[in-house]
């Protein structure tokens, strides 16, 4: 009984960081636009995400092929979702991004699809699977919708340069 006690505690601790972060997220994307894109700003965020993959040293948070698999394909699905919302605009010789009316309603829907997600999972994976499994799927997305700003950015360089 202690252990279920336990494992919802941190079920519902996990579950009130993630609305605190996804609100500071929109605040940082928001004052993010006002400033324009470059190779730095672009790169620097999954590298620095990448060293959470240090969790899967610890056999607790290690995933089995299926659970790889699955983080996989759901990280691809949204990362498209986040390709094809950011829209772009050139001001003085400068690549921004432009604020999206969507993209409060995306980080919310997707806010909401993991809580949902993550209460359905805890019934049938571990806590330290599903955290394990949530990071490969951010970082998927993460790192798909960043190498498309990438693209975006060096066209915009090669186009200034001609």
């Amino acid at each position: 009984m202690l252990d279920l006690d336990w494992e919802m505690l941190l079920f519902t601790l996990a579950s009130i960081m993630a609305v605190f972060m996804g609100i500071g997220v929109i605040f940082v994307r928001q004052r993010a636009s006002a400033r324009p894109l470059s190779l730095k700003k672009i790169v620097i965020p999954p590298v620095m995400m990448s060293t959470g993959a240090l969790m899967y040293v610890f056999p607790y948070f290690r995933l089995s092929g299926v659970e790889i698999l699955e983080a996989l394909i759901i990280g691809l699905a949204f990362s498209l979702l986040l390709v094809f919302t950011t829209r772009y605009e050139e001001k003085d010789d400068e690549l921004y991004v432009k604020p999206s009316k969507w993209f409060i309603g995306i980080l919310f829907g997707l806010l909401i699809l993991r809580l949902g997600l993550k209460s359905i999972l805890s019934l049938s994976i571990s806590p330290g699977e599903i955290g394990g499994m949530f990071f490969l799927l951010a970082f998927i997305m993460i790192v798909v919708w960043r190498l498309s700003m990438l693209v975006k950015y060096r066209n915009f360089k090669k186009q200034q340069a001609i």
